[in-house]
């Protein structure tokens, strides 16, 4: 195969460097270029090259993409962010390559929580009841008000006595369902087809998954769900559902993400390789290996990369760096 050119996006975020070792796991001839918002992080020494551009709503970041992509000749851009599937989707035709991301509609109605919750409840498919700050009127005998747009898990604040900071533009009243969290990372190949789906109880720490387990319970309960969502919206590629299992059982999405996720180092351990998917489907034009899921648990760990010798994080660019992991 002739060398590929791959652009990850968000390369300072643990989901644009769990891509990036993906692809390096692949062992496809791949050269990776990354990008993020900040000149060094701890992504830096996973890239060949790599380029600092604004946040994905500055008007200038679809021309610094668009530049990068004529510079580096890249042939596919993976985004790792939300903000950064909505606008590369809407603008794909742009951008000069390939952009594995779900369609322009699914991009924006799974940016915003709160029109997540609308856009389910106009199609009857599960999801935690939602009310704008203004509108709640003590309806839900729990809540957390959580930003509408982007940030994870972060930004949460559970049953807040006063309503009054929280505006309508900015954040949503969700009922506070109680149970054990799980996560469901699946996979749309871009005829519009469910290829598979993993799923994974987690615990959270700063809003990230720091643990977690394979589960199988939910499989025959989740898979009416995300069929639902993919008949509904334009889904296509890699995409997350989190939700709470109550104590009777009950499944309750709270929140999608239309990308890849968090967990795509862990998950592709376990037999769900969304990220060699996307390179196969968008990258190679071939199908994609059929999933195999066995179980197993993970935990992650805090880990080191050491530059000796170096005196400035400018020197730090890319892979060309001398670096080890400690």
């Amino acid at each position: 195969m002739d060398k590929k050119r791959v652009l990850v996006t968000g390369i300072g975020g643990n989901v644009g460097q769990g891509i990036i070792r993906n692809i390096l796991k692949c062992n496809y001839d791949v050269e990776i270029t990354g990008t993020n918002i900040s000149s060094f992080s701890a992504g830096n020494h996973l890239c060949d090259r790599f380029h600092e551009v604004p946040y994905a709503y500055d008007p200038a970041f679809l021309p610094a993409i668009r530049a990068i992509v004529e510079q580096e000749g890249i042939d596919l851009v993976i985004p790792s962010t939300d903000y950064e599937v909505y606008y590369l989707s809407a603008n794909s035709a742009s951008i000069g390559a390939k952009v594995a991301a779900s369609g322009p509609v699914a991009a924006e109605l799974y940016l915003d929580k709160f029109l997540s919750y609308q856009h389910h409840s106009r199609h009857n498919i599960p999801f935690a009841a939602s009310l704008l700050p203004s509108a709640y009127q003590s309806e839900f005998d729990g809540i957390i008000v959580k930003p509408r747009k982007g940030r994870g898990s972060r930004g949460l604040h559970i049953n807040p006595s006063d309503l009054t900071p929280y505006s309508d533009e900015e954040y949503m009243v969700q009922r506070f369902a109680r149970g054990k969290e799980i996560t469901t990372a699946f996979y749309v190949t871009r005829e519009g087809k469910l290829h598979g789906a993993i799923t994974l109880m987690r615990s959270l720490e700063n809003g990230a998954t720091s643990q977690c387990r394979v589960v199988f319970d939910y499989d025959d309960a989740l898979v009416p769900i995300l069929q639902k969502m993919i008949a509904h919206a334009d889904i296509r590629g890699a995409a997350n559902l989190q939700s709470i299992v109550t104590e009777e059982g009950e499944i309750v999405p709270f929140e999608v993400n239309c990308r890849i996720s968090g967990t795509n180092s862990i998950r592709s351990n376990f037999g769900f390789e969304d990220v060699k998917y996307t390179l196969q489907e968008y990258l190679y034009n071939t199908s994609p290996d059929k999933p195999a899921i066995k179980p197993g648990v993970a935990v992650r760990i805090l880990m080191d990369v050491i530059y000796p010798d170096v005196t400035d994080f400018d020197q730090c660019k890319d892979n060309s760096a001398g670096f080890h992991i400690f």
